[in-house]
């Protein structure tokens, strides 16, 4: 929606948390004294938020249980990314439903980059970045990954570049689509929330849904999804497949020690080379590139056993790249965490496959549907299991790794599902892991 759009409406932002409270900042910038709603479901909303709505007199709240109870007074309703869509299926057609990325793309004077995919956006929207950045680009990082989209619109002008990770949540129903957009890989994910795997897919979709043949779409043909999202596209198509990077960088010199990083890396050679940026210019902005934490994070060497954090292995796609991508030098394995309701017959075919010796759980339903899948599979297999143990904490985990791997050989925490529970958020669980590791120096 274009700024003109909200003018004497009657605007309800739902959902106050991070993104909310930029959705507030950003109207008063141009609606000062217009009555705004705030709706949500916490009714003791956190001291930023207080103190942002402690100095402004034109707010209506709506908050604890009833939150919703107004909704149909309002003419515009911005969701946050967070809130679920069943929230809204009973609002009716005649209120607008929009989001924060919509209101970025429709408002951005700069050129946007949109990534998105199941696993590796983060990496991969990080990476493009350095590159255009170091080519001389005025660039941002925006989305998941940096700065809310919202809070740094009134900066970006005409020339700039917006790099912008996208969840599903925020493509989600847009009705604009960025100027290019990465499409990498798509898997189940997320289906809390989405509820079916069509619609999580139909989401994603929305990132190249709404483009022109003026813009570009980058994606990877090895995914079929991603492939069959491909051949509806108006875009212009450049396949990562296509890309050699051995043509570009010397792999030895690459800050990555696995190989599933090389979509990552051709992603945003892919964007690099649509910008008009030199493949020596791309190869040396990846050779400096600082990996993120969390993503196979290596931690070091201890007691002759290398240890690896994979925090951000939040699904069992993502968990079973990192033990393709270890191999035979994987020795012991942490999982489990909060229960989305994903399907982990796949991490137990890859599990199986491996020689790891050595599986540590954590405690909740994740981990006794991983070990019910990996004893169907073994049995079929004819393989016995890997010696099993459980952890009620990470240092108790930890500690397992120590006395069960072998030497030479790798321990991951890579745990296929979200933290929620026994840790704050996926960030607490690779720090506590760091921690008690190097504890043992």
């Amino acid at each position: 929606m274009n700024l003109a759009d909200f003018k004497d409406k009657k605007i309800l932002i739902l959902g106050f948390a991070r993104e909310g409270r930029e959705t507030l900042k950003f109207l008063r910038k141009n609606f000062k004294k217009q009555i705004i709603g705030i709706a949500d479901a916490n009714k003791n909303l956190d001291k930023e938020s207080k103190d942002l709505l402690a100095k402004d007199k034109n707010i209506i709240l709506h908050l604890g249980s009833e939150y919703l109870s107004k909704i149909k007074d309002y003419d515009i309703v911005i969701k946050s990314p967070g809130i679920p869509p069943e929230v809204l299926k009973d609002i009716g057609k005649k209120i607008i439903v929009t989001s924060q990325t919509e209101i970025f793309f429709a408002n951005c004077k700069g050129t946007i980059i949109g990534v998105t995919a199941t696993k590796g956006k983060s990496t991969t929207a990080s990476l493009i970045q350095k590159i255009i950045k170091d080519a001389g680009f005025k660039t941002y990082l925006l989305g998941n990954i940096g700065t809310p989209a919202l809070s740094l619109i009134s900066k970006i002008k005409k020339g700039d570049y917006c790099v912008y990770e996208l969840s599903s949540h925020q493509l989600r129903k847009t009705k604009l689509s960025p100027h290019i957009a990465v499409l990498l890989n798509i898997s189940p994910e997320h289906l809390d929330y989405h509820k079916t795997y069509k619609d999580y897919i139909d989401s994603k979709a929305q990132v190249t849904l709404n483009q022109t043949n003026n813009d570009w779409l980058v994606f990877n043909s090895e995914n079929i999804i991603v492939k069959n999202i491909a051949l509806k596209t108006k875009a212009k198509l450049i396949d990562i497949f296509g890309i050699k990077l051995e043509n570009i960088i010397d792999l030895k010199k690459s800050p990555f020690k696995a190989d599933f990083y090389n979509d990552n890396m051709k992603a945003a050679v892919a964007v690099a080379r649509i910008l008009k940026i030199n493949d020596s210019q791309i190869a040396k902005s990846i050779q400096s590139f600082k990996p993120l934490e969390h993503r196979m994070e290596y931690v070091g060497k201890y007691k002759e056993i290398e240890f690896i954090n994979d925090s951000l292995a939040t699904n069992p796609y993502s968990t079973n790249a990192a033990i393709n991508a270890l191999g035979d030098k994987l020795g012991t394995i942490l999982l489990g965490g909060y229960d989305r309701g994903l399907d982990y017959k796949p991490l137990a075919d890859q599990l199986v496959l491996s020689n790891l010796k050595t599986m540590i759980f954590f405690p909740g339903t994740v981990s006794d549907r991983i070990l019910q899948e990996c004893q169907k599979i073994y049995k079929k297999k004819r393989k016995n299991l890997p010696a099993i143990f459980h952890a009620s904490n990470m240092k108790q985990a930890v500690d397992l790794c120590f006395k069960n791997t072998e030497i030479e050989k790798t321990c991951l925490l890579s745990c296929a599902s979200p933290s929620f529970g026994l840790f704050k958020d996926y960030k607490d669980r690779g720090d506590q892991f760091k921690k008690f590791v190097k504890a043992k120096k």
